[in-house]
C-alpha cells in the first residue's frame, strides 16, 4: 500500500489515501473524509509505482 495525498474536488480540504499498488488498473468509488462526497479514484501502478491518480467528483 502506498499513501497518495490529493486533493478533494468537492471541499478543496487535502486528503489521503492509500492506495493498493499491487493491482496494476483500478477505478471505485470512496467517500471524502472530510465532507464525506463520494470521490470517483482512477489509478494506474506501472512496476508498483504509481503512474496515474484521479480524483474526480461524480456528479454530471
Amino acid at each position: 500500500m502506498k499513501e497518495h495525498y490529493f486533493t478533494c474536488p468537492y471541499c478543496w480540504q487535502a486528503i489521503s489515501m492509500l492506495l493498493d499498488h499491487s493491482v496494476n488498473i483500478n477505478d471505485y468509488i470512496e467517500d471524502c473524509e472530510v465532507c464525506c462526497n463520494p470521490i470517483e479514484i482512477k489509478v494506474t501502478f506501472f512496476n508498483m509505482e504509481l503512474q496515474d491518480f484521479q480524483a474526480n467528483s461524480i456528479e454530471q
